[in-house]
């Protein structure tokens, strides 16, 4: 009998005798092989002539490139999104980027939702995974959950957007920048139409693109389990989970404290040409930005090296767990944090909001940073090698691959073949690495029939 952590995969070949290959895939390995699939479909299809602007050079690694960072929602481009592709190559990078962010196994929900074809146990072990969710128990109405609030949010912040921007570009431009960017945002990717690896830097003192884009970036990053918790919060007056306060709790502190500190840093340097007004807007969007988007209404490359390094913390840490975000994920970070205090308090547990976390989420916690710390580390090093560019540049790159963020000092369009490579596999793993990994973590542990000794080391 199939086991319900396993998905086979049966072959059987014809001939004088039939012989059945049956493969065995658990749902972390399932959601592997299905983004690397999307990936390769997206790279295909951007690899036609009909995606390529005329004249314009026809690469797979570029286009390789360009389908991960849509697929894994990081917004990192070696070639200009407006200029390099066709409407087509526009049409198919928005989609990898719905797929990518709400994960291809909620849109094969939706699929089967509209078909009114039954979902069975295997799919739902499989959306539970993309959905980095800890219960299997009602995973299916989650899923709808967020494909309806994704659906009616894009489309009223596009609506908003596309009426600020017609005013600028026309209505025909303005509703296609209002969809597409309004997308974009919400599945925190950060691929842009404006040309010149301009990002958004036009609308540093815009209110309602600062306002717009900021809160779909935290809607789309603060995890769907989340948004469900406090519309029950709401309908049921029941009070928040643990996960829905610490996810909400270091996402707020995060976001005030990096708008301070990009404020006071940048506020006679990049911001120097704005209103009191537009400092702030900019020192709030890039606080939110950073953390997991990838858009940028100042230039980074200008930024005082304190900044780019306080941003490099922030996309190291990234948006909330079940997110279209990446990073090592805020509760992650919030859960060590408070472990590290309450250690340092002399507390045995590690205690918030009057409950106690277990170790075995303590240990996950630390497990994801130590893989995170060091896949950083050794891609940094191998681009310090491959490409000849400054070592804070080739940090801030791969930390953004790995985050999902998108945000770049320059390099990207200057990155070596072996370079994009590694980068490829950097936004990839960053994507799928730690989240997949902690969950085969937590299904992996098993119950030992001997115990060894208990010794003391020193530490510290």
């Amino acid at each position: 009998m199939e086991s319900d952590e396993t998905k086979e995969w049966k072959i059987t070949l014809n001939g004088d005798r039939q012989k059945k290959f049956t493969v065995k895939t658990s749902p972390a390995q399932t959601l592997v092989i299905g983004f690397a699939a999307v990936i390769m479909i997206g790279a295909i299809l951007l690899t036609l002539p009909i995606a390529v602007q005329s004249g314009k050079e026809i690469n797979f690694l570029t286009s390789l490139f360009t389908a991960t960072s849509a697929v894994c929602v990081t917004g990192l481009v070696v070639v200009d999104t407006a200029t390099h592709w066709t409407t087509f190559g526009h049409i198919v990078i928005l989609a990898l980027i719905q797929v990518g962010g709400l994960g291809f196994m909620t849109m094969a929900t939706f699929l089967y939702l509209l078909l009114g074809r039954r979902i069975g146990l295997k799919q739902r072990l499989i959306i539970q995974e993309s959905l980095n969710h800890t219960s299997l128990a009602g995973i299916v109405r989650l899923a709808r959950y967020v494909l309806l609030f994704t659906f009616v949010t894009e489309i009223f912040f596009a609506a908003i957007l596309s009426i600020r921007w017609s005013l600028d570009l026309g209505w025909q431009k303005g509703l296609w920048f209002g969809l597409f960017h309004a997308v974009s945002a919400f599945n925190n990717a950060g691929f842009d139409l404006f040309g010149e690896f301009r990002s958004l830097t036009a609308y540093a003192g815009d209110a309602t693109v600062t306002l717009c884009i900021t809160t779909l970036i935290i809607l789309g990053g603060i995890g769907f389990s989340v948004i469900v918790d406090i519309v029950r919060r709401v309908k049921e007056t029941r009070r928040l989970a643990l996960h829905s306060k610490l996810a909400l709790s270091v996402t707020g502190i995060l976001i005030i404290l990096g708008t301070l500190f990009i404020y006071f840093l940048e506020y006679n340097n990049t911001m120097g040409s704005l209103n009191p007004l537009g400092r702030v807007l900019a020192s709030y969007f890039q606080a939110v930005t950073a953390r997991t988007a990838g858009y940028n209404t100042l230039d980074i490359g200008a930024l005082h090296s304190a900044t780019q390094f306080l941003i490099i913390i922030l996309m190291f840490i990234g948006a909330s767990p079940g997110s279209t975000g990446g990073g090592i994920k805020t509760t992650t970070f919030g859960t060590l944090a408070i472990s590290v205090w309450c250690m340092i308090r002399g507390k045995e547990d590690s205690e918030v909001f009057r409950r106690r976390i277990g170790k075995d989420q303590v240990y996950k916690s630390l497990a994801i940073l130590l893989m995170a710390t060091a896949l950083v580390t050794i891609v940094t090093l191998l681009l310090s090698i491959t490409e000849s560019a400054d070592f804070m540049a080739i940090l801030f790159e791969t930390t953004s691959a790995f985050g999902t963020v998108g945000l770049t000092m320059g390099i990207t369009p200057n990155l070596t073949s072996l370079g994009r490579i590694l980068i490829i596999m950097t936004m990839f793993l960053g994507r799928l690495g730690p989240l997949t990994l902690a969950f085969s973590l937590a299904r992996a542990k098993r119950k030992a029939h001997l115990r060894y000794p208990e010794e003391k080391i020193m530490v510290g």
